[in-house]
C-alpha cells in the first residue's frame, strides 16, 4: 500500500483539554519509532476541546505498528476519559503540499522586485 496521511481527530472531555494536548505532545514523537516521517499535533483556536494528530507513514503497516503498539496502547488507557469515544482515524492520500520555508528572505526577494 502507498505512504499516506493519518489524521485521528479527538475531542477532550470538560476541562481536559490541556491534559490531553499534553499526552498529545508525548505520543507524537514515537510515531518516528514506527516509521513516520512527520507528525503534527492541531489544537482548534475556535474549540479548545478540538485536536487534531496526523501523523506520515510509507505504509499502513507502520501506523498499524504505532496505533496498536505499547506507547499508543498505554496512552489511551490511561488518558480514556479525557476524550470523546470512539477514536476514528482516516487514512489519506496526500495529494499537495507547499511551504515556504524562510518568510523573512521570502519578503525581501519580493521586496527587491518591485
Amino acid at each position: 500500500m502507498a505512504g499516506g496521511v493519518v489524521h485521528l481527530p479527538l475531542y477532550a472531555t470538560g476541562f481536559r483539554g490541556d491534559d490531553l494536548q499534553a499526552a498529545l505532545e508525548l505520543i507524537a514523537p514515537i510515531s518516528t519509532k514506527y516509521g513516520a516521517t512527520r507528525y503534527e499535533v492541531f489544537r482548534s483556536r475556535d474549540d479548545r476541546y478540538k485536536f487534531l494528530l496526523s501523523v506520515d507513514f510509507d505504509d499502513k503497516r507502520g501506523w498499524d505498528a504505532y496505533w496498536y503498539g505499547p506507547e499508543f496502547t498505554e496512552m489511551r488507557a490511561a488518558c480514556s476519559g479525557w476524550y470523546q469515544v470512539p477514536l476514528l482515524y482516516v487514512w489519506n492520500d496526500l495529494v499537495t503540499r507547499g511551504e515556504v520555508r524562510e518568510p523573512a528572505a521570502a519578503a525581501a526577494t519580493a521586496a527587491e522586485r518591485g
